[in-house]
């Protein structure tokens, strides 16, 4: 009898999970993740994240979009002419509503670390000391919540490398770091797919911070 509870119970949750799926939003998602790949200007970056903020607002169950909006804000620090503070400032607001939706989650911790990092980039000689132990310990965090997550790794082993070179020691953490993001990197390339919506960039730096090494 209980097993038969048991088989109703998990029936009922997958109909239900079916019912609630949205595939407007799934699709919106779809079409900006694989327009995010292709992003060449700062006009075409800040058209993705306004279309990830959009959907924040329609779905504000969901911290997906503002995940990937945060990523792009901080994305747009390294490669483009914006207000550095105030896009990483947008980011971090960004990260920590999305922290309200998913609690404990290794990717949005891992990208608040992200933007931690970004802002010691802008000026490591005042800002290192202050906050460099707050992005590694969000990257600590990141693994201890998700030991598969390649990018919590990456991040730290950029983090790593970055405190090598300013304080004149070894790679052989940074790179240790960046060797074992890639191997995460290869099992998460196994299992994504077409509708993949979950994270999976920053292979190319953890290959960037491993070939450093050689």
């Amino acid at each position: 009898m209980k097993k038969l509870s048991t088989t109703l119970a998990l029936a009922f949750a997958f109909i239900f999970s079916a019912f609630c799926a949205d595939p407007a939003y799934e699709n919106a998602m779809k079409k900006q993740v694989t327009a995010m790949k292709t992003i060449q200007t700062l006009e075409e970056s800040q058209a993705v994240t306004n279309a990830f903020l959009r959907m924040a607002e329609a779905k504000p169950e969901e911290w997906l979009p503002l995940y990937y909006a945060a990523y792009l804000q901080t994305t747009a620090v390294f490669r483009f002419e914006v207000d550095k503070d105030q896009y990483l400032d947008q980011a971090m607001t960004l990260v920590e509503k999305a922290e309200k939706i998913s609690v404990d989650n290794s990717e949005i911790t891992a990208m608040k670390g992200y933007v931690v990092m970004g802002k010691i980039s802008l000026d490591p000689a005042s800002r290192g000391q202050s906050l460099s132990p707050q992005a590694m310990q969000l990257f600590g965090k990141a693994i201890s919540l998700d030991r598969e997550n390649p990018r919590a790794l990456m991040l730290m082993s950029q983090m790593e490398q970055g405190m090598a070179q300013f304080f004149g020691s070894g790679p052989e953490k940074a790179c240790g770091l960046a060797r074992n993001a890639i191997a995460l990197y290869s099992k998460e390339e196994a299992k994504v797919s077409d509708d993949y919506l979950l994270p999976t960039w920053g292979k190319a730096q953890a290959e960037q911070v491993a070939n450093a090494c050689n």
